[in-house]
């Protein structure tokens, strides 16, 4: 019974911190003890802008007009797309371009890392390598706000702000996503972000590594940074918009892929050294990126507890235990009435999004490939 009673109190103490504790005590530093980087918005350095792209043949010319028409001056500026050995038109699209000065390279098939990799090692005349997806387009003065903090010679890395469009459906990633900007923009002010992503980001090029194809530079680079002795940082006014899928069960695919990736990194990417990465930045890589995503073992830890010690000890177990059963309530509300009430949809949302957890944690046994698929509701 003792072991039952460590492992519900260690539970809840996790997930209460996760979710709860750790993003008030990251604003309340923030607040107290904030480290803006010396971003200066004059900065113009060399740019390769680096567009990852497999089958994109829907979309890649919209992306590359966007690209051009950036408010960067064109003679600092390389458009490069990096093609994971697209099998549609793909590349057939991006050398009409070339006139334009767009420049195609084609990666064998190997995955997203792989392609921007395989790119990155032709790149001896920049300073700073950009990235993108192929779904998204950037607000013409993205890649200058991007840039700007680098300036900052302590600053390694920047990640800019996305924008998710919005449509009906079941999909409340745009409320999750609202909450983990708020997260990253304080995160940035005290030490580092712990995470970027896909869409908008940028790094000095003398500071690039090449990192395991399955890993994925969402979260490698960041923490990479901080173990050289750099700051990984967001730029919220550098923004890039895409559209959200509408429908939930195609973003619980997306974030069972997603998920892989991030348990492959965490289980073998030696993220957690508190040496390395100082004590400050250590708590905000557990809290935010560890916890969370052990958030679907902590949650089965704590249901099967509290549904044993409920009906033996009473008391906190018992509430802890009905709180499962009305969570569980709501979320069969959300799908009688098809996510139409927003309470019980985000409800439906972290559920599934805590599923994907676990599922992906299986995935990683079995083996995660390193190549990508597109999420065809976000073209």
């Amino acid at each position: 019974m003792l072991v039952l009673k460590v492992i519900f109190w260690a539970s809840l103490a996790a997930l209460a911190w996760t979710h709860l504790l750790y993003p008030l005590f990251i604003a309340v530093v923030a607040r107290l003890r904030p480290r803006p980087a010396r971003a200066d918005e004059g900065f113009r350095p060399r740019v390769a802008l680096v567009i990852a792209a497999y089958n994109e043949d829907d979309v890649i010319e919209r992306k590359l007009e966007n690209a051009l028409a950036l408010d960067y001056p064109r003679e600092l500026l390389r458009i490069l797309v990096a093609s994971d050995a697209s099998s549609d038109r793909t590349d057939e699209l991006v050398r009409a371009y070339a006139d334009r000065g767009v420049e195609l390279v084609r990666a064998p098939r190997g995955g997203k890392v792989n392609a921007q990799n395989f790119t990155v090692r032709t790149l001896a005349d920049v300073d700073v390598v950009a990235f993108s997806d192929a779904n998204c387009e950037w607000e013409p003065d993205a890649l200058g706000h991007l840039v700007a903090p680098l300036a900052d010679p302590k600053v390694a890395y920047v990640c800019g702000r996305l924008k998710l469009r919005s449509p009906e459906g079941t999909n409340q990633e745009g409320a999750y996503w609202r909450y983990e900007i708020w997260l990253r923009a304080r995160e940035s002010l005290v030490h580092s972000v712990t995470g970027g992503n896909g869409s908008i980001y940028a790094v000095k090029r003398e500071r690039y590594e090449e990192v395991d194809p399955r890993f994925g530079h969402d979260l490698s680079f960041p923490y990479l940074m901080v173990k050289r002795g750099f700051r990984a940082v967001y730029a919220p006014k550098a923004v890039a918009l895409e559209k959200m899928t509408t429908d939930l069960s195609d973003e619980f695919r997306r974030k069972v892929r997603m998920f892989g990736h991030c348990w492959l990194l965490v289980l073998h990417g030696r993220m957690f050294g508190p040496l390395a990465l100082g004590p400050l930045y250590w708590v905000e890589m557990v809290s935010h990126r560890f916890l969370r995503y052990a958030s679907g073992i902590l949650h089965l830890a704590l249901l099967a507890t509290s549904l044993i010690l409920a009906f033996t000890a009473g008391g906190a177990y018992a509430v802890v235990l009905g709180l499962h059963v009305v969570f569980g309530l709501c979320v069969l509300a959300s799908i009688a009435l098809k996510g139409k009430v927003r309470i019980f949809a985000l409800a439906e949302y972290y559920l599934l999004i805590t599923l994907a957890t676990l599922l992906a944690l299986g995935d990683v046994v079995r083996g995660v490939p390193a190549v990508w698929e597109r999420a065809e509701g976000t073209r």
